[in-house]
């Protein structure tokens, strides 16, 4: 529950879900920043949507999780794995000075998630 949480693991997880709401929204928003990458990492256009909520739905998550503790653990591990596949799709695209941009995104939900165990 959120009173057992430690106040490091409760800011940390809340940057966490906000950042990977931004990440969410900044897609659904079509924020050139983000979608025009998308387009030179030759992710298809319908599948953006999709990953957006993907992220939303890994903020939400984190905020649950501070009442339903699972939750958060399950969501931290999702968006862990959401950026890995980032990182993944950025070095296969060639774009080496990009792959830093999910490990930016994703470091706060590892530690959210260390910091839960």
């Amino acid at each position: 529950m959120f009173t057992e949480m430690s106040t490091t693991a409760v800011v940390v997880t809340a940057v966490a879900a906000v950042m990977a709401g931004f990440s969410g929204a900044s897609i659904f928003f079509r924020a050139k920043f983000v979608v025009e990458p998308l387009a030179q990492y030759g992710v298809p256009q319908a599948w953006w949507n999709w990953l957006g909520a993907a992220k939303a739905a890994g903020a939400v998550g984190l905020v649950v999780g501070f009442f339903v503790p699972v939750v958060g653990t399950l969501a931290a591990v999702g968006l862990v794995l959401y950026f890995a596949g980032a990182v993944i799709t950025v070095l296969r695209a060639r774009a080496y000075g990009h792959a830093p941009f999910p490990l930016v995104y994703m470091a706060p939900a590892v530690a959210a998630l260390a910091l839960t165990w």
